[in-house]
């Protein structure tokens, strides 16, 4: 039996939930399919973390990523308060705003400066008097900034775009067979459902590669920015903060959120995940202690437990494997392509898609979308209730 849909999505981290939610809402029939869990592989194991540029200014210049960023924060303040393109007021907010810290070195130091300079309305200098933990203590002695950018709880943000539009949503065991048919694509999945879909949406991140080549399409490439973090459970204050190094990259970012025991997760990137995928898990974990012992001395983590976690950032193909500035969407032969490359261009991606379509002259039937035989996947879970043993 065939089902028909406007739109077929595959992928159902933010990108493809996100978008599946505008879409529903333009009118458009639309059904995603994921194979593995909501959340997916790279959107679950972020940092939760809506940036609106800072991190990319602190060279003391407006770079482009700075600039095609910048209005995300709103985009998703508004969301979160249901005042706009979708509703995500059950979304647990782990921080309003983050802090971005300076050790006291020079080229720290300068990097906050022109971090202020160029990014005065979104960032502001703490006084001493008002320090929270762990910035607190008498042995800090950068200086300290607050942005605002808010941090999210990723399974949180999953959750409640599930519990709104998961009964569109769909697990399917394997790639499609897919073959064109007029100006659609007719799509065969393993369990013995057909599908008609005038267009297709390819929001899997790393899973694009074998999406792409089972619709036929040979482009667009794309590359893979791995990141070796690090997870760290004890007796730890929330923290939220990125530290100031001599690049433009942050030397080390930290978010946190509650564990199940009342204990406390820092969840580790930065510099050190992206200088850690040549080493190995001990290695990396080594590493981890040393930086943080560097950059927080006054603190004692003897009793903390630790984990490490691999990640590949999917994204599109770039000169030099440098990072993109923008969200892509691509499109061709009615399969458009779409990496976020951050967690806060969901909304971006899913605009740029509505945009393609109506250039594509497909709009919406403003029909229901059918219930299709398959089961409900189930929600992703966070990368630290996924460990096994902590060192």
């Amino acid at each position: 039996m065939t089902h028909a849909v406007d739109i077929a999505i595959f992928g159902g981290g933010i990108a493809g939930l996100w978008s599946l939610a505008r879409l529903q809402q333009a009118g458009y029939r639309v059904a995603l399919f994921e194979r593995h869990a909501l959340g997916g592989v790279q959107s679950i194991a972020s940092q939760g973390i809506i940036h609106g540029g800072t991190k990319y200014a602190l060279t003391g210049k407006l770079t482009g990523s700075a600039m095609a960023i910048g209005e995300m924060p709103g985009i998703w303040r508004a969301a979160l308060r249901g005042e706009g393109e979708i509703d995500l007021r059950k979304v647990r907010i782990l921080a309003e705003h983050q802090l971005l810290w300076s050790t006291g070195s020079l080229a720290s130091s300068m990097a906050g400066f022109f971090a202020g300079k160029v990014m005065q309305s979104r960032m502001q200098a703490l006084d001493r008097g008002r320090f929270p933990p762990p910035f607190d203590d008498p042995g800090f002695r950068g200086g300290l900034y607050r942005l605002e950018e808010p941090v999210l709880d990723p399974r949180s943000l999953m959750q409640a775009l599930q519990a709104q539009y998961g009964d569109l949503c769909y697990r399917t065991d394997s790639d499609p067979v897919a073959e064109r048919h007029g100006d659609g694509w007719t799509i065969c999945l393993a369990e013995g459902v057909e599908i008609r879909a005038a267009a297709v949406v390819l929001a899997a991140g790393r899973g694009n590669a074998d999406l792409l080549s089972a619709f036929g399409q040979p482009e667009p490439a794309m590359q893979l920015r791995p990141l070796h973090m690090l997870m760290l459970r004890g007796e730890l204050p929330p923290l939220h903060a990125h530290c100031l190094g001599a690049s433009a990259n942050p030397r080390l970012t930290v978010t946190s959120a509650p564990a199940a025991d009342g204990r406390v997760v820092w969840y580790l990137g930065g510099q050190v995940a992206e200088e850690g995928i040549e080493r190995s898990p001990e290695a990396q974990l080594r590493a981890g202690r040393d930086e943080l012992a560097a950059l927080l001395p006054w603190m004692t983590l003897d009793a903390a437990e630790w984990a490490t976690l691999r990640v590949d950032r999917a994204e599109i193909a770039s000169p030099g494997g440098r990072r993109p500035d923008d969200a892509y969407v691509g499109e061709h032969e009615r399969v458009l392509t779409c990496w976020p490359t951050k967690l806060a261009f969901a909304p971006r991606v899913a605009r740029l898609l509505e945009q393609r379509l109506v250039a594509l002259d497909i709009s919406p039937t403003h029909a229901e979308t059918g219930r299709l035989p398959l089961s409900r996947p189930p929600l992703a879970r966070l990368p630290w209730d996924e460990v096994e043993r902590w060192n």
